[in-house]
């Protein structure tokens, strides 16, 4: 068991477990709050979701400049196989946390719905209203939302695979608290 593997910095790990919580809490919601009647509670669970989402992706940018510009610690040894996987998950868990946000706002502009950031900030528009884009835009965003869970669960599975099975302290350089 290696204990003493050099850790993720502060930035990193507070980056990596917001915007984790943020997306934790956002799928649930979505999935609620998508087959509700028409109500004003409907409508403010759908602000919340945007909120959240639009979140995300102003804190994906500072992350992967971050993640650009700080090298993180080098892997602990595993198989070459494992090391690609984790590298092909790495990489599209941050085209997701991209494409995800990106995507329900495009929706929302598509189908003349604007955001409003946390009810005060009017964001702009990124297409024109046309519904059967919005249509497409919000299969796009459903299939794309899909796609992250399933990453999430492949990358929680490697975890605890690291953390329960290696005891490799894989899992411990992420975790906010400890050594």
């Amino acid at each position: 068991m290696n204990t003493s593997s050099p850790r993720y910095s502060g930035p990193a790990i507070a980056a990596h477990w917001i915007i984790a919580l943020l997306i934790l809490a956002a799928f649930p919601l979505g999935v609620y709050m998508h087959d509700l009647p028409l109500s004003p509670n409907k409508l403010k669970l759908y602000s919340y979701h945007k909120w959240i989402g639009i979140t995300v992706l102003l804190l994906f940018v500072p992350r992967l400049l971050w993640r650009i510009t700080h090298r993180p610690p080098a892997a602990l040894p595993a198989p070459a196989w494992q090391h690609r996987i984790a590298e092909l998950t790495h990489v599209l868990l941050y085209v997701l946390m991209f494409a995800v946000p990106l995507s329900g706002w495009l929706m929302s502009s598509a189908k003349g719905f604007q955001v409003v950031y946390f009810g005060v900030l009017p964001l702009p528009d990124l297409i024109a209203k046309n519904p059967e884009l919005g249509d497409l835009l919000k299969e796009a965003h459903e299939a794309l939302n899909f796609a992250l869970l399933g990453l999430v669960g492949l990358h929680v599975a490697g975890a605890l695979k690291h953390s329960l099975i290696d005891r490799d302290g894989t899992l411990r350089r992420m975790l906010p608290f400890g050594h």
